[in-house]
């Protein structure tokens, strides 16, 4: 697998926000999907959010009206904000490429979201 560059994870009390980035090679940026995944100790990885090559969002129902997803497409950047945060949002989230079959090959190392109450 090819490493995606994700960043913008760290510590945070209840109801704070932060913001993830995830940037990919441009071609893989501009033809797959990028999708956003988290992992909680000790759970099975949970999706979380996608947004498609031509902007069509999505959204877990347990982040939906917390969570924006959006993409910068002159930096191939996408971008995971995160608000109203809680305890059980505390987990390792990663991006990863979705859609064309190249494009599963491209995933983040994933980096730690920590709430606390």
């Amino acid at each position: 697998q090819v490493h995606l560059a994700e960043s913008g994870g760290g510590s945070v009390q209840a109801g704070g926000s932060l913001r993830l980035s995830c940037t990919a090679p441009r071609f893989i940026f501009n033809n797959c999907d990028m999708d956003w995944y988290r992992q909680a100790a000790g759970k099975q990885r949970e999706w979380v959010s996608t947004i498609s090559t031509s902007g069509t969002t999505r959204y877990a129902d347990s982040v939906k009206g917390r969570f924006t997803i959006s993409k910068d497409e002159a930096k191939n950047t996408a971008f995971l904000q995160m608000n109203s945060l809680k305890p059980e949002d505390t987990a390792m989230y990663s991006c990863s490429a979705s859609g064309t079959s190249f494009c599963y090959n491209y995933q983040g190392q994933g980096t730690q979201v920590t709430v606390s109450s």
